[in-house]
């Protein structure tokens, strides 16, 4: 799109020169001295290159991300120096009816990435915005904010997961982009650390760096590679994404600052700092999220009017160390057939201030609904192993009963009957109703969980379609393995979750296509297949 309007007008030169053009000297975010910040780029190449993004929207706010990376793959390209960036958020898609105009400053130490808090829009309301530097302006992008309290307005949501680079094509990123939603959770494992280059790791395209990442330049790199697909770009610029990670943006199966194998503290912390710092820079995300060394405040909520509340968790941070190895028989608790080790109460995978934050919230009056935005399987789920015993996934709440076990205690005390948990990690779609109690999986039901498949981890896997049958698991209603995502149409009294399916990954196939929808009626937890 060709600029329009004047981004140079009505500015003073000491604006000018800090921003490498200009912005109503009203709206100025730069904080630094005016000699700091340079006013020409001294590079070639699209400096918007890995896109632009927003996130974390508010009845009137939303946060705007872009970054300067002339050279994504070899540094970013950038001097470290301070370089202003340019913004404009319109009311409109050609960008006539300008609402806040801005700059803000794109700092060596933060990957010259932009975090652009705008406030003061209106609620409820589409917003399109773009970035400028010296002549080069990004592609436009568009966003909404929030409903007003009080509204409960229907809205429509995507969550999504999974997307190993390696694995496959984004194509499912390239139909979410076409889809009318209002929102995008994204449930974690963005990027993928590892190399990429294990034998029986399905390659498509490669990583890179090929090799595991280990320091900030590593995890950066490897932000910027994810960030230059078309697809995923096309969705960060059609749509505000609410976010929070897994495992794969740090370390696979990690818990706090425990590896496997175990390592020295102070790597662990040095490479868990680089990597969280790396995936708040990339992330449209507030300045209040941004880490402090290897801490990073990520779990919050967002109000999306008297409609929903969406309670972002993180299941990695404060979780106790998972057990290393399933249980012989002789260990496992004989009603329920956990192993005896995961009963402990002691065993955690909130944290009590994270817990505590959750059950605040979710008992909190006024949501029609409560969104758990979940990272690993939440609902109890029995596997068969080679010698056809009983296990359970020790990596997902299934090896954390006891910490489960309160939610669901607090659900039925509470008598709290409208909460869903939306859940990514297995690279299936799947629809599960929570029992009250781990011992008894045909329970009535106290919550319900959806789960999504990948975007493209573990490629193109066999694409089976089961819809309940499993005699272990009663309360599974439904398994998908295509690769893709998950819409919810979302009202005050109903739930309608679509999940949806590409045909391949192997090639770029940017057309989902339904595959099978389930609902759930407010107040009555548990869900059904829509029109069986």
């Amino acid at each position: 799109m060709a600029l329009t309007g004047n981004w140079d007008g009505r500015i003073s030169r000491r604006t000018l020169l800090r921003a490498g053009g200009s912005a109503t000297a009203a709206y100025v975010l730069l904080g630094r001295s005016a000699t700091r910040a340079c006013a020409a780029p001294p590079f070639a190449g699209d400096p918007f290159g890995l896109g632009v993004a927003s996130g974390d929207p508010t009845p009137d706010g939303v946060v705007l991300w872009t970054r300067l990376a002339p050279d994504p793959l070899g540094g970013g390209g950038m001097p470290e120096e301070v370089f202003g960036v340019r913004f404009e958020v319109a009311a409109d898609e050609d960008f006539r009816k300008i609402v806040r105009r801005g700059a803000i400053e794109a700092l060596p130490e933060e990957a010259h990435t932009v975090h652009a808090e705008i406030g003061g829009l209106e609620p409820d309301t589409p917003y399109w915005y773009r970035f400028k530097w010296g002549t080069t302006e990004s592609r436009a992008g568009r966003t909404r904010t929030a409903p007003p309290p009080g509204s409960e307005a229907p809205m429509r949501f995507a969550f999504v997961s999974c997307q190993n680079y390696t694995n496959g094509f984004f194509g499912a990123y390239a139909d979410l982009a076409e889809q009318d939603v209002d929102l995008v959770v994204h449930l974690g494992d963005y990027i993928y650390e590892g190399s990429g280059l294990g034998p029986t790791n399905p390659r498509v395209r490669d990583h890179w760096p090929k090799a595991e990442l280990f320091t900030l330049n590593d995890y950066r790199t490897r932000h910027a590679q994810y960030r230059t697909d078309m697809d995923l770009q096309a969705a960060h610029a059609a749509h505000p994404f609410l976010m929070t990670w897994d495992d794969h943006e740090f370390k696979d199966n990690y818990a706090n600052l425990d590896l496997d194998p175990n390592q020295p503290l102070a790597t662990v912390e040095a490479r868990r700092a680089a990597a969280y710092l790396a995936y708040w820079e990339h992330a449209p995300l507030p300045r209040s999220r941004k880490p402090v060394g290897k801490d990073m405040p990520l779990f919050r909520r967002l109000q999306w009017g008297n409609l929903a509340t969406f309670h972002v968790l993180d299941t990695r941070q404060y979780r106790s160390d998972q057990l290393d190895v399933q249980c012989p028989a002789a260990q496992r608790d004989p009603t329920s057939r956990y192993c005896t080790g995961v009963l402990q109460s002691t065993r955690g995978i909130l944290g009590a201030a994270q817990r505590d934050w959750l059950f605040e919230g979710i008992a909190a009056p006024g949501a029609a609904w409560n969104v758990v935005a979940n990272q690993v399987g939440f609902a109890p789920l029995a596997r068969r192993n080679t010698r056809n015993e009983i296990v359970f996934s020790l990596d997902s709440w299934d090896g954390y009963v006891a910490d489960r076990q309160l939610v669901l205690d607090f659900l039925a005390q509470q008598s709290l009957r409208n909460t869903v948990v939306i859940t990514g990690d297995a690279h299936q779609h799947s629809v599960r109703n929570v029992p009250p109690d781990f011992r008894s999986f045909d329970g009535t039901p106290v919550a319900t969980e959806f789960m999504g498949t990948s975007i493209s981890s573990e490629s193109d896997t066999p694409f089976n379609t089961v819809f309940g049958g499993d005699p272990d698991n009663p309360h599974r209603l439904f398994d998908d393995h295509h690769r893709g995502y998950v819409t919810v149409t979302l009202d005050p009294q109903l739930w309608s979750a679509e999940f949806r399916g590409v045909e391949s990954v192997a090639t770029r196939t940017p057309v989902a296509t339904p595959l099978a929808t389930f609902v759930v009626e407010n107040g009555v937890p548990g869900a059904r297949r829509a029109g069986v």
